[in-house]
């Protein structure tokens, strides 16, 4: 069989991390989480950072000795054994695949608002086209997240830079008429704009120096977005105010419209085109390799496992990662809801993942871990615990509703 291109470096990685990490969550949501938290919304995003880097660093250790595109089925395969791995890998795919199609109806609202398109044919077509670049490449697909990547920070810079000199004018830690619970609901919401740090390890087979580079991109991934996301948060509230944040359809856009006028309100939402875009792109790039994984290891048909034999990209899952998206377009309406239901399917994750870390510490203590997750009380890691015990806690917050739908979408 043949193998996947080793192309990619840390700065790919870290680009391809940070682009789909910047995507729909902080484009489309920050609204919504102001009409939860308030001008306390920056603090949701730092709370949704920490459950984050508790699972981040699960990623980074497990993946510096378990170098595997499908790196979810094979951690949890090596830790619960391969039934614990399919449901968990089945509940990741499903979730990923809700969210890209979510994502592509964004992108298709906002094209529609600019020049008056269909939205489903819009969002289908984006599908296919990300999924047409995807097989083409990698290194291409790379680069091509790495521009919208660049246009994405160029967007929140225009923010940041609006909403700097009114830092101040508010109180940034008054929260809306929940409370505190406001704060932690907006903070499993905006989890959603955290999604993307995990989809790293999935190029782990098309990496140079997986063990190293992995790792690095994951955490620093986390890191550079956390440090935007505060600020741009921050900016926002002062810019135009928690109320109507909270009631605006796109959020980031009025913002520049406020301050700078209409053809602000156009540039922010061309790159919101390229943001979202971009989040599609990226998502489908890892549930294909989910895929591509699981067949690769016996758990789904050998087909999904074949790899384009010039551009050496796994072009069969690929295509069915596509049109899997491409069906749920047309039922998918509510972000807010998807994104929370995409929120469930990876916190489960989560906590299973942290829970691998802890399991294999003790079961294989001598495997060697180019990277080791620091602070130990004997042989127990310290920081999967807290992984395990945060993403539980915002589990709490996504609603029941979605809980039960979650719930159901699992194969058991």
């Amino acid at each position: 069989m043949q193998e996947l291109k080793r192309s990619l470096g840390l700065v790919e990685c870290t680009l391809m991390g940070v682009g789909v990490m910047l995507g729909a969550g902080i484009y489309a949501l920050v609204g919504q989480a102001a009409s939860l938290a308030g001008n306390t919304v920056w603090v949701s995003f730092l709370v949704a950072s920490v459950v984050a880097s508790f699972t981040g660093l699960s990623y980074a250790e497990l993946s510096s000795f378990i170098p595997k595109a499908g790196g979810e089925y094979y951690y949890v395969n090596r830790a619960f054994g391969r039934l614990v791995a399919f449901l968990v890998t089945w509940l990741l795919l499903v979730g990923i695949a809700v969210c890209s199609a979510a994502v592509a109806l964004g992108f298709a609202g906002y094209l529609n608002a600019l020049i008056g398109t269909d939205e489903i044919w819009t969002a289908s077509f984006l599908v296919m086209a990300t999924a047409a670049l995807l097989i083409y490449g990698i290194k291409q697909s790379a680069w091509v997240a790495g521009f919208c990547t660049v246009l994405e920070l160029l967007g929140l810079g225009i923010i940041i830079a609006i909403g700097l000199p009114k830092l101040g004018a508010i109180d940034c830690f008054e929260p809306a008429i929940s409370g505190s619970s406001g704060t932690f609901a907006a903070a499993a919401l905006v989890f959603f704009a955290y999604i993307g740090f995990e989809e790293i390890v999935q190029l782990a087979e098309e990496t140079r120096d997986p063990e190293k580079n992995i790792p690095r991109s994951v955490l620093l991934s986390i890191a550079i977005t956390t440090v935007l996301y505060v600020i741009v948060a921050l900016c926002a509230i002062s810019g135009l105010g928690w109320e109507k944040l909270g009631t605006s359809a796109s959020p980031l856009a009025d913002v520049a419209a406020v301050a700078l006028g209409h053809q602000a309100f156009l540039l922010l939402a061309v790159i919101a085109l390229f943001s979202t875009g971009n989040t599609v792109l990226i998502l489908l790039m890892s549930a294909a390799r989910l895929l591509y994984g699981m067949a690769e290891d016996g758990a789904l048909p050998q087909a999904l496992a074949r790899i384009h034999k010039s551009r050496q990209s796994p072009y069969v899952a690929t295509s069915a990662v596509a049109i899997i998206a491409i069906a749920m377009i047309a039922s998918l309406r509510n972000i807010a809801v998807v994104a929370n239901l995409s929120n469930f399917s990876l916190l489960v994750t989560f906590v299973i993942i942290n829970s691998a870390v802890i399991v294999l510490r003790f079961r294989e203590p001598q495997a060697a871990r180019p990277f080791k997750i620091p602070g130990n009380v004997g042989s127990l890691p310290l920081v999967p615990v807290l992984g395990v015990v945060s993403s539980l806690f915002m589990l709490l917050f996504v609603g029941w509703k979605v809980i039960v739908i979650g719930t159901a979408l699992c194969p058991y």
